[in-house]
């Protein structure tokens, strides 16, 4: 089979030639591998482990942020950013909200920094997918809604919102998913038919528990994902959609929204018991994720990583519906064997 062919298989509930995997990674780790190996482009380390999918950004038309004299940036939504690092990686990270002080709807109406799905170069975005649509599974990464939210407000004031201020919290997540399904508009005119999948996310919960109940779930996240799904299934596309943390209480909801793939599976999360989650629901879903980047990846041994590989795909692919990915982007402190190891082509 293709790559294309072997996924769909998967989509569609039937056995593939061999289980689809995709790749990601964070930028440290990328640039790691790309050292290990001796290439120079990430299309190169697709190729390595056999990837049979891969994401497509636009490109944007904005001018680049001003960096600061500290090195830290304002980004084009108006949030203050700085670089930090640990041991091993290093990412960017908020440290402003720019709508954080808002008390009436006006403020948000007189923000002059609300994301704009018009500022990416859509004329040459079939372009820079070219011919990888032919190779593999083209994904469009297309919103958190919840989450881009809370960026803007800050996450305590958001969920503060929810009950005291909820006309803010509905204003803000109605301009987010409008944004959002202007987004994915603007990408289906100019390319659609070289894209497959529309990646979407929300965090909505942590380690152990969700971050809010059903039913604000209900109220404030689950409406604006299904205005944005409607404008993705009237395009005829497969949703995949993220949620980190202990998700299995709300996995049918999430079903019903609807989205078609769910990620990352996060084993160690409260709950995640794969074979539960794919008898209950491995007849509407597919699965994405999966591999344990807490523990397994980054302190295990090869041995113990492709015994958590064949684990999944013999559970999770049973009559197709997963594709063998890690449990979110691998970071910087798995060591390379590891990764080796869990693309192993000989446990597919």
């Amino acid at each position: 089979m293709t790559s294309r062919e072997r996924v769909f298989a998967a989509l569609n509930h039937t056995q593939p030639d061999r289980c689809p995997v995709d790749f990601w990674t964070e930028p440290t780790t990328t640039r790691t591998l790309l050292a290990h190996f001796g290439v120079k482009s990430e299309q190169e380390l697709y190729d390595i482990f056999e990837a049979d999918l891969q994401f497509v950004f636009p490109d944007s038309t904005l001018p680049p942020v001003e960096v600061l004299p500290d090195g830290s940036w304002i980004d084009h939504n108006g949030t203050h950013m700085r670089l930090v690092k640990n041991d091993f990686c290093e990412y960017a990270e908020r440290i402003s909200r720019p709508l954080g002080e808002v008390e009436e709807l006006s403020d948000l109406d007189s923000y002059d920094k609300w994301p704009d799905a018009s500022a990416f170069d859509w004329t040459g975005f079939p372009e820079k997918i070219g011919n990888l649509h032919e190779k593999r599974i083209i994904k469009l990464h297309a919103g958190g809604l919840y989450e881009m939210a809370w960026n803007l407000r800050g996450q305590e004031q958001f969920l503060m919102d929810m009950i005291v201020a909820p006309e803010i919290a509905h204003a803000i997540m109605d301009k987010l998913c409008s944004y959002w399904c202007d987004y994915v508009e603007q990408a289906m005119a100019a390319a659609g038919d070289k894209i497959d999948l529309v990646y979407t996310y929300d965090d909505i919960a942590t380690q152990s528990t969700l971050i809010m109940s059903p039913q604000m779930l209900e109220e404030f996240v689950y409406p604006y994902h299904r205005r944005l799904n409607a404008v993705i299934k009237r395009h005829g596309k497969r949703i995949l959609y993220h949620s980190c943390g202990a998700v299995t209480s709300q996995i049918g909801a999430l079903a019903e929204l609807p989205i078609d793939i769910l990620n990352p599976l996060q084993p160690r999360a409260a709950g995640m018991d794969f074979e539960r989650i794919k008898t209950t629901w491995g007849d509407k879903l597919c699965f994405h994720g999966g591999i344990d980047i807490q523990e397994t990846l980054p302190h295990g041994t090869p041995e113990e990583v492709q015994a958590a590989v064949k684990r999944a795909i013999s559970i999770l692919g049973r009559n197709g519906g997963y594709i063998m990915t890690s449990a979110h982007y691998i970071q910087n402190d798995t060591p390379v064997e590891n990764i080796i190891a869990m693309y192993d082509p000989k446990l597919r």
